[in-house]
């Protein structure tokens, strides 16, 4: 990652790419986007993208593809069954994952709902750092509910300590021996938690939690989805990992691993997912609901064009030249904010900056969803998201929920 320095000492970050296309926007006058704003239900999940101009909702596949992913899939083979394009993919996801199987699906939440309904029954309990909306969903849909151990930094939104996305590892003791092993089919790992800041775990706490899970003969589920981020915040923060290579950091995640899943609409610059393993048994026991749910087995329910483009784009996810730029420019916004006095999740995590919407609108009670109102009066300039949310229309009020976060996205 470029920066340069300025003549007053002030740091800014640089975009170490051309841009090549251009999309034409579209401004309304503030009048036309309140009127938007109301027949949305001052839900900016139902507005028209049509009548945004500036998009920031989402990090999840709204990114520009290398000119390397575009060309990929120009080669892309179309056949239905044993595709060379698939087995290209598996074999670039063996060489960074170390795994045997793989696995493809449409989406991240497809390989959730899958696994859920493999390994979790009714009464069961899934541990985790932190949930994620779908991931959480899932369980509770086959009867199984989870439980969030991060550790109690990571709830602070104000903090320097550089791994908020750890897992409290006295509290998943406590968790297994008080629910009994028979009743913990998985321990989930989100790397980069999703909503609490996008805040990374470090290597150190992975082996600790997979040692420790092992030990009871409980396997160890990534969602890797948000891996990319993860990699440079242990890259850059992790002093034992200063000197290793972000393919070296990747392999020993992975390695600490039984199932890894990943939505690649974040994790390999395209659109799809898919989940990788050694373990032959959990292959066979997931592979069915594939060709059900999803497509046959060597597409899952993906274009091939996007197979070719992800392969491409999880190589590119190697180089830390591409995978800083995010968490960089996203330091910069949050260091700026600050500056200004705007309440901020520290310390700068991946995703987006994230306000404090509680702080930033401390004179309204949280009960009147202080973040809805941040999210909606933002709308003025950007669309954003809340760090909760659902799509649900309220003609009435704004959305039924409470949140702590309110995202501006900033997006490579």
């Amino acid at each position: 990652m470029g920066e340069v320095k300025l003549f007053s000492g002030m740091k800014l970050p640089l975009e170490m790419h051309k841009v090549r296309v251009v999309q034409k926007l579209n401004l309304l006058p503030i009048e036309a986007r309140q009127t938007a704003m109301a027949e949305a239900g001052n839900n900016t999940f139902l507005l028209k993208n049509d009548d945004v101009f500036l998009d920031m909702l989402t990090d999840s596949g709204v990114n520009a593809m290398s000119d390397q992913a575009v060309a990929a899939m120009m080669v892309a083979d179309d056949s239905y069954a044993g595709s060379a394009t698939y087995y290209r993919l598996e074999k670039k996801i063996g060489e960074l994952f170390g795994t045997t199987y793989f696995l493809p699906a449409h989406q991240g939440r497809a390989c959730e709902s899958i696994i859920a309904t493999a390994f979790v029954k009714p009464g069961d309990v899934v541990p985790m750092n932190f949930h994620f909306t779908t991931a959480k969903a899932h369980i509770t849909r086959v009867g199984g509910r989870v439980e969030e151990l991060v550790i109690d930094e990571g709830l602070n939104p104000v903090s320097d300590y550089p791994f908020k996305g750890n897992i409290d590892l006295d509290k998943l003791k406590e968790c297994i021996t008080r629910n009994g092993v028979e009743h913990i089919p998985y321990i989930r790992l989100e790397a980069g938690t999703n909503l609490i800041g996008g805040q990374p775990f470090s290597l150190e706490n992975m082996t600790q939690t997979a040692n420790l899970a092992h030990a009871y003969g409980i396997p160890i589920v990534l969602d890797a989805s948000l891996m990319q981020d993860n990699l440079y915040f242990i890259k850059v923060r992790e002093t034992a990992c200063k000197d290793m290579s972000i393919r070296e950091i990747t392999r020993a995640l992975c390695d600490n691993a039984d199932i890894i899943y990943f939505s690649a609409r974040k994790l390999g610059f395209a659109r799809g997912g898919g989940m990788a393993m050694n373990d032959r048994a959990y292959y066979e026991r997931m592979k069915d609901f594939i060709p059900l749910f999803e497509g046959f087995l060597t597409y899952g329910g993906m274009s091939v064009r996007e197979m070719e483009a992800m392969t491409v784009g999880l190589e590119e996810t190697m180089d830390e030249t591409v995978i800083s730029q995010g968490p960089q420019f996203i330091e910069f916004m949050v260091d700026e904010l600050q500056k200004r006095g705007v309440p901020v999740v520290t310390p700068a995590g991946g995703l987006g900056c994230h306000i404090n919407a509680r702080k930033f609108l401390s004179h309204i009670d949280s009960r009147q969803r202080s973040i809805s109102l941040a999210v909606c009066a933002a709308w003025s300039a950007a669309r954003s998201l809340s760090s909760a949310s659902r799509t649900e229309r309220n003609p009435s009020r704004a959305w039924s929920f409470f949140a702590l976060l309110c995202r501006v996205v900033c997006s490579p």
